[in-house]
């Protein structure tokens, strides 16, 4: 049986940039059934404490695992472009950078800063996809390593109908405590034209265009996963793990 997205012969650069937009288009977590019941104005506010502390967890790893990207490359060049990402989430002094904008998403929520920076708190099947992404960033290839990084592909399209359908359906939110998403919506394109530019010019196999492929499937099957466990915890059963965060309005 042929698995999806199987390779059996070289391809040129557009039929894999097609393939690896194809895996956004049916794996991304914008089709997940949290983020559907999201951005319907379906969940609480306990729901959504839930999904802005979890996530926390990745949005903290990102620049860590853009480190381990930066120190894998051997040339200056991309080196600089890299290194924007980890200035985009960890600031650079005189402006917050993603980290502390989200942060300032999870304290609009009503969380307690020090909770969500703890991390502990966070579902343990968060806290080991997470972990796995950054894993698979240090321990395969660099091809691969930067492949992961095409969810950035779609991103857009999801902060897009996220933002505006969360200031719709849910009063208590404001465009201050989103303010996290704006500047996503032009780092996040840059980001992913050069890594994509960077796999289409190196990925020259079979093989390796392969990796680049399964790679991505890969990270968009952790930010899947984190989704399941949110809704696991959070919807249907509504059954959180122990030592994990509980909303006040969570049907114990």
């Amino acid at each position: 049986m042929k698995r999806s997205f199987e390779i059996d012969r070289i391809l040129e650069r557009r039929q894999l940039e097609a393939l690896l937009r194809q895996v956004g288009e049916e794996r991304y977590h914008i089709n997940h059934p949290f983020h559907r019941l999201m951005v319907e104005g379906k969940l609480s506010k306990g729901q959504m404490q839930a999904w802005a502390l979890n996530r926390y967890c990745y949005q903290a790893a990102i620049p860590r695992k853009d480190a381990i990207i930066l120190s894998r490359l051997d040339d200056p060049e991309p080196r600089i472009a890299w290194r924007e990402r980890i200035i985009d989430h960890d600031g650079d002094g005189t402006k917050p950078g993603g980290i502390e904008r989200w942060l300032k998403l999870a304290t609009g929520l009503g969380l307690n800063v020090d909770m969500v920076k703890a991390q502990i708190y966070a579902l343990p099947a968060t806290r080991f996809a997470v972990g796995a992404y950054v894993t698979l960033v240090e321990k395969r290839s660099l091809l691969e390593a930067i492949a992961s990084s095409l969810t950035e592909l779609f991103s857009p399209k999801v902060i897009s109908e996220r933002v505006p359908a969360i200031l719709k359906r849910y009063d208590y939110i404001t465009e201050d405590t989103l303010s996290y998403f704006s500047p996503r919506l032009h780092q996040a394109p840059r980001d992913a034209e050069f890594a994509l530019a960077y796999v289409l010019e190196h990925a020259k196999t079979a093989e390796e265009q392969q990796a680049a492929v399964d790679a991505l499937i890969t990270k968009c099957d952790i930010l899947w996963a984190m989704l399941d466990a949110l809704h696991f915890a959070y919807v249907e059963p509504a059954l959180c793990a122990p030592g994990a965060f509980v909303p006040e309005d969570h049907p114990r």
